[in-house]
């Protein structure tokens, strides 16, 4: 937009209260929600993106994925929304996407992420957690893989209500995949706990991982979960807070 465009646009919004066209556009999070390395419900998935007028997304997936990482493709996104499972990835890949956090691009990790990219560390670390696909060594004990079960009715517990990420959330109760001994980053802040016995307890969480703010939900298996309410607004409100200003 150029400068008197620009200029217009502000009188518009003085005169009428509503941001001009083009304000809105550029106002949009754009995000890209990368699938692959785990089957889901495809349809009733995307409509947790749709329906918003400050956001867009694009899917793509696993092997194109990380072409998206390049510093040059990722200037046409705001925000990362993992979905995926996917485990090979090369040397090139993970300094991309190491660098695109540096430099601040918002991550939202979504269900089975968790299990994503196995034999990379730092990729833990990123996420703040991991759920382990089979049993694994770490400083000289062995632990055991984590488990899951399906279609567990449970109640939600909204451990910071203050936070932008559950604001206006209250505890609630959703029937959803539970994830069992799965590894959380002490360094993370939990927002969703529960006391579900098939469950860990911190089920949502955020943190910061160089510039770039990250949350993970453990929620979103299938249709049951998507269809929740109080998902949806976790999903989207996690979408704009790790956004940014």
């Amino acid at each position: 937009m150029g400068r008197w465009a620009r200029m217009g646009a502000a009188l518009l919004v003085v005169a009428t209260g509503f941001p001009s066209q083009d304000q809105a556009r550029e106002a949009k999070i754009r995000v890209l929600v990368i699938t692959g390395g785990h089957a889901f419900e495809r349809e009733p998935f995307f409509t947790l993106f749709q329906g918003y007028p400050d956001i867009e997304y694009r899917e793509v997936q696993h092997p194109k994925a990380h072409d998206l990482f390049k510093p040059e493709a990722a200037r046409d996104y705001d925000v990362l929304v993992l979905y995926d499972m996917w485990q090979e990835i090369g040397e090139e890949a993970r300094a991309n996407f190491v660098a695109l956090l540096k430099q601040g691009k918002g991550v939202v990790a979504l269900h089975h992420s968790l299990a994503g990219y196995q034999d990379w560390e730092e990729y833990a670390r990123i996420i703040g957690g991991r759920f382990r696909l089979q049993k694994r060594g770490e400083a000289g004990v062995e632990r055991p893989p984590s488990t899951f079960k399906h279609g567990v009715r449970f109640t939600v517990h909204i451990a910071d209500p203050a936070h932008p990420v559950t604001r206006g959330l209250k505890d609630f109760e959703i029937v959803d995949e539970t994830y069992g001994n799965f590894e959380v980053d002490s360094r993370v802040k939990p927002l969703l706990t529960t006391d579900e016995p098939s469950s860990g307890k911190v089920i949502g969480w955020c943190h910061t991982y160089g510039k770039s703010r990250i949350v993970y939900i453990q929620l979103g298996h299938d249709h049951t979960a998507y269809e929740n309410p109080n998902y949806r607004r976790l999903v989207v409100q996690a979408i704009r807070w790790v956004k940014g200003p």
